[in-house]
Order: C-alpha cells, then structure tokens, then sequence
C-alpha cells in the first residue's frame, strides 16, 4: 500500500485521514503542528503523540518531501531551489529577503499552458498540474531549511517566511482544486499563519476561477495585465482571448468585494516598444477610471523590467522610459511602482524560472504564431488604439 502524503491535506483532510485510523480530530491539530510549524517528518520523534497512533501512521502515512536538484545563493540574499518532482520534470521556487520580511515565490505547474510570449516558463511549455503536497513541500523545505540556517530568527517568531506569492512556475487558477488546499494550510494558524493580506495568487485572467477564489478563499489577487487593449493582450497573454480585458476588469471588481486588500495590484512587464509608449500608459489609466468596463477600479501597478532570454525576440524598456510610464500613472492618481530586480544573477527574477519541463502541449508551434504577430524586433505591427476619447480622468 502506497503511503499517503500528509502534505496534501488542510486541516480538514488530515481530521478526516485521522479519523480513518479510528482516531479524534484533535490528533490532526497535533499532526499539523509537528509538520508544519516544527518542521518535523519523523513520526517517532512527534513526542507527544501515542505509541500506538504514530505506530498507525507509520504503516499509512509519510511526509514527503520533494528532493532537492541545486541551490543556489544570489549575491544579494536570494535564494533559489531547482525540485525534482519526477517524469523528467523539475521545478524552481525562490525565496527573497528584504528588511521587514521574507517572501517565498511558490510554483502551481511542472511548466505552464498559458504561453505569455515574455515569460520563459511559458517557453517550456506545459507537462501536469502540481498537487497539495508539491506545492506546500516547497514553503515547508524553504522554511525549515532557511531556520536551520539562522535565517530570519531574531524576536519571538522563529518564522522565516512572511509572505507566500504564487508568482512561480505555472498559472495557479488553472490547478484551482490543488491550489485552494495549500492556501487554507499557509493561512491555518495550526500551520504557518499567514495573513490573507501576506498570501497572494497571482493569475493570467482566469475570469471564472477568480470569482471562485472571492468566494472559497479570497487571499491577495495580483493580476498578469501587461497591456491596455485586447488587440495585444491577445498577443502577450493568449488567455486573454478567452474572456477580455472588460470581462477581467469587472472580476476584479468583484473580487474586492471580498479581499483582504481595497486594492488589485496589476503586473505589468516592461516591454521596449511593445507596451511601454506614453499613450499606453494614458491607456491604462483610462482603463482603470470611472470610465472604463468596471468603472473606478482601486489599483496598484507594479512595472516589471522584463528580464530578457533568447527565445522571447523581445528587449528589456530602457529605465528612463520606465521611470516615465510611472510618473505617468502616478500623476493620473494611481499607486505605481518599480519592481526591484532580485536574483537575476542566478536566473531567479520575475518571469526567469523555468525549471525542466517534459512539454505535451506543441508550445513551439503555439509560440511561433504569437511571435509572427509581433514583429521581430518586439514592436506591434498595429497601434495602440484610444478605448475611449481622450478627456479628464474621473
């Protein structure tokens, strides 16, 4: 009999998986605190468990961690994880500190299907969905192995992590029932207690699935916009052709009904010539006015230098230019900021994991037409278009 993995379950699976060896629910309480907050996988050593109880979970259960490919150390405190999670394909999680707290970046997919023609896990192509215990295997390793090390531990909370982003390898909305499991375990404060406002998926525009999310396990939503109009987003963002800016906008809407933040913050990769122009920028801003398809939308925009390989055929926007897309939407009202590059020496920046990946889904040739509508030197072959006249902001 194949043991079950404890790392798939929130509370509620592993009371269930307790009470099935004929045992209360105060058992998993125990089981989630020696796994998750002690960082513990032997059953012997769960001191305050029966004899007899860890004898049972000895035979039925394990705690299964993904085995470790490479680490690798930024000369600016990053720290980046290539996992094995077998068939040939391998995935990268990253850990990045600041002075007042340390975020995990966490991957959903061996690959992704969603094909941005900026991201190089995207270039990779897809091979399967992670599960529960895949995904939460990356925080228990990142944080037990980092306070082995010293990391972080000054004050009462020996907690190395803070913060949890869904921002790795994968669209997490596209491995919804994988994903909702892991959240509820960040979040228990039997596990690691994570604030809602500390959690954040981050999606390419999964309209129905975010909605889902508002209702099941509203945490923070970071939102992959990248362009102000259909016509390139179609091209930047294949999903977008599924259900549109004004579909998307007005789930966002919706989820901040519901969040644990007044605002959505909206990803947008830097790209020279592409998306980064002043009527662009103008755009954007009239997207998210009272104007636009959801009305006044509370945003933040974070501007992502694009972080260049090969096979994108796309160049990074020089940083004055960046510097005046930002004053642009800040003038116009909305919080904005540059994200830092961090890890870029071990390939751990925004948009840079790619892990290995057993592709099934032809991204070669799925990616070849992106690239055909976009010209080779990274511009648009059609203009940015107005979405309404131009006029005062609301």
């Amino acid at each position: 009999m194949t043991a079950v993995n404890l790392l798939d379950f929130d509370l509620d699976g592993l009371a269930a998986f307790c009470e099935r060896l004929g045992e209360k629910r105060f058992r998993a309480v125990q089981l989630m605190r020696w796994i998750h907050q002690r960082g513990e996988s032997e059953f012997e050593r769960m001191s305050d468990l029966a004899k007899a109880f860890r004898a049972k979970l000895a035979g039925a259960a394990e705690v299964r961690a993904l085995p470790v490919i490479s680490e690798h150390r930024s000369a600016d405190g990053t720290v980046k994880w290539l996992f094995d999670v077998g068939a040939g394909n391998a995935i990268e999680t990253v850990f990045i500190p600041e002075d007042d707290r340390g975020t995990l970046c966490v991957s959903s997919q061996a690959g992704c299907a969603v094909g941005c023609r900026f991201c190089s896990t995207g270039h990779q192509g897809f091979s399967r969905n992670l599960s529960t215990g895949e995904i939460l295997a990356q925080l228990w390793h990142a944080e037990h192995s980092l306070r082995r090390l010293g990391v972080g531990r000054s004050g009462p909370d020996p907690r190395v992590i803070t913060n949890v982003v869904m921002m790795g390898m994968g669209e997490p909305l596209q491995n919804y029932a994988a994903v909702i499991p892991a959240l509820r375990v960040m979040l228990d404060d039997h596990a690691y207690g994570l604030s809602r406002r500390r959690v954040t998926v981050s999606t390419s525009g999964m309209v129905a699935k975010i909605d889902t999310l508002r209702d099941e396990c509203p945490v923070a939503l970071a939102v992959s916009l990248h362009a102000p109009d259909d016509e390139l987003r179609n091209d930047l963002v294949p999903l977008n052709r599924k259900d549109g800016l004004a579909a998307l906008l007005r789930a966002c809407k919706r989820y901040l009904e519901r969040a644990p933040r007044d605002f959505i913050t909206f990803e947008y990769c830097m790209l020279d010539g592409v998306n980064d122009s002043d009527a662009h920028a103008r755009a954007l801003l009239e997207l998210v006015s009272a104007r636009g398809p959801a009305g006044r939308l509370p945003c933040k925009f974070n501007l992502i230098p694009f972080n260049p390989f090969p096979q994108s055929g796309l160049r990074r926007s020089a940083a004055p230019r960046v510097q005046a897309f930002a004053k642009l939407l800040l003038d116009g009202g909305i919080v904005t900021t540059v994200r830092k590059t961090r890890g870029d020496d071990i390939d751990a920046a925004c948009g840079q994991l790619a892990g290995e990946v057993q592709d099934r889904t032809r991204v070669e040739v799925r990616m070849q037409r992106g690239r055909e509508r976009l010209s080779t030197d990274g511009k648009v072959a059609a203009p940015v278009r107005p979405l309404a006249p131009e006029g005062p902001l609301a």
